[in-house]
């Protein structure tokens, strides 16, 4: 039995979707006809990258209770602080 492959790896196949006009409307004027179907794959690849995420935190969340915001939002802080300091000395 063949190992499933991961996310954005193994052979390219096509499949069908439906989506409202106004979507792909506007899936075509950002991409172009050509560049749709790299579009939509890397976004999908991006959803279930948070979903995974979304996932880890609630697994933590549930062994370690929930993450002190406060917390968060002093490291939110120092990232934003380091981040703007990079920016300056470029």
């Amino acid at each position: 039995m063949a190992t499933p492959s991961a996310p954005g790896e193994g052979p390219v196949r096509p499949v069908s979707v439906s989506l409202h006009e106004g979507t792909i409307a506007a899936l075509k004027a950002r991409t172009g006809k050509r560049g749709m179907s790299a579009y939509v794959e890397a976004l999908i690849q991006r959803q279930l990258e948070r979903d995974l995420l979304r996932e880890l935190i609630e697994d933590a969340e549930a062994e370690h209770g929930p993450v002190d915001r406060a917390t968060v939002e002093t490291k939110r802080a120092i990232l934003r602080d380091d981040m703007a300091d990079s920016a300056d000395a470029a």
